[in-house]
Order: structure tokens, then C-alpha cells, then sequence
């Protein structure tokens, strides 16, 4: 097969580009409010949606399957509408939230057709997202001046973020793999 055949196959229609950006949103907006949920009823709170990153999820798969550009906008669009329809993520923070998402599926969508094993993408996404994130807050706090959140959050939210960041290894590759041989049965 040649190149051009090769960027047919993997490109989306415009129209299937609109409807997996509306479903990761869709995803990303839900799968955090099944946590908050849970999480209220265990009486932790939002602590499990900051320990299991539920809207990376979503956001990571549509760039790996539909690519960069789904994926940036899936990561833009989903925070914004998540902070606008349940006031998570917290003001402080769903700016950065947004530029980390983008950042997910940019990188992941750059990483799609990468000969190296997912779980190797997966982290690869990981580290430049949290990087990405980590120069925004610190612009944000001593050029800005911004003080509604200090730079220890970056060091903090990896931290409580360890059991989201090894379920998105564990899950991504697995779901990436099903999707991509689920013609193979």
C-alpha cells in the first residue's frame, strides 16, 4: 500500500471527526461524574477523580484512534464544558486542566501510527502533558502573578494522580489494541 492509501485509511471524514470529538466529550465530561459520584457516596469526594484522572481517559484514546486533531479539541472542549455544566475542574485550575488535555491529545494523535509499543506512547503523552501543564502554572504564577494556586500543585497532583496515570497504562494500550484488531476475530 502506498502513502497516500496508507493516510486514506487512517484519516477520519469530517463527519466522523465532529461525532468522535462530541462522544470523547461526552465521555470526558461522564466518566469523571460516575467518580465524583462514587466518591461522594464513599465520602471521599473529588479526591477520586484527582487519584484516577477519569477525564484523561477519553481524551488519550481519541487522539491514539482518531488523531491530533479530535484530540486537541476533545481536550479543550471537555474541561471547559465539564467546569461550565458542574463546576469541575475548580476555576483555578481548568485552564490547565484544558492546556494539559490539548497537550494528551495532540501528542497522542502525533503518536498513533508510532512504531514503539503503546504503553511506550502512553507514557511518552504522559510526561509532555504533565510538562506542558507544569511551564503553564509556573508562567501563570511568576509572570502572571496569578495566586489562586502555587507551583507545589504540580508536584502534588502526580502524586495523587500515581493510580490514574498506571490505569491509563494499563487501560489505553489494551483498548488501543482491541480497537485496532477488532477485525482481526
Amino acid at each position: 500500500m502506498n502513502s497516500q492509501a496508507v493516510k486514506e485509511k487512517n484519516s477520519l471524514s469530517l463527519k466522523m471527526q465532529i461525532l468522535a470529538v462530541i462522544g470523547t466529550v461526552a465521555g470526558a465530561v461522564a466518566l469523571p461524574q460516575i467518580f465524583h459520584v462514587i466518591g461522594g457516596i464513599s465520602g471521599l469526594g473529588t479526591a477520586l477523580g484527582e487519584t484516577f484522572l477519569p477525564m484523561h481517559i477519553p481524551v488519550l484514546l481519541a487522539g491514539f484512534l482518531a488523531g491530533s486533531t479530535v484530540g486537541a479539541l476533545a481536550g479543550l472542549i471537555s474541561p471547559l464544558l465539564s467546569f461550565a455544566l458542574t463546576g469541575m475542574p475548580s476555576s483555578a485550575m481548568v485552564v490547565f486542566m484544558m492546556i494539559e488535555l490539548c497537550a494528551y491529545g495532540v501528542f497522542s494523535g502525533l503518536l498513533k501510527n508510532a512504531k514503539i509499543p503503546t504503553v511506550a506512547k502512553v507514557l511518552s503523552v504522559q510526561i509532555i502533558g504533565r510538562v506542558i501543564r507544569a511551564v503553564a502554572i509556573v508562567f501563570a504564577v511568576y509572570v502572571l502573578n496569578k495566586t489562586q494556586i502555587g507551583v507545589a500543585v504540580i508536584w502534588k497532583s502526580i502524586v495523587t494522580g500515581i493510580p490514574g496515570i498506571l490505569l491509563q497504562l494499563v487501560l489505553i494500550p489494551l483498548a488501543v489494541f482491541r480497537v485496532e484488531n477488532k477485525n482481526e476475530r
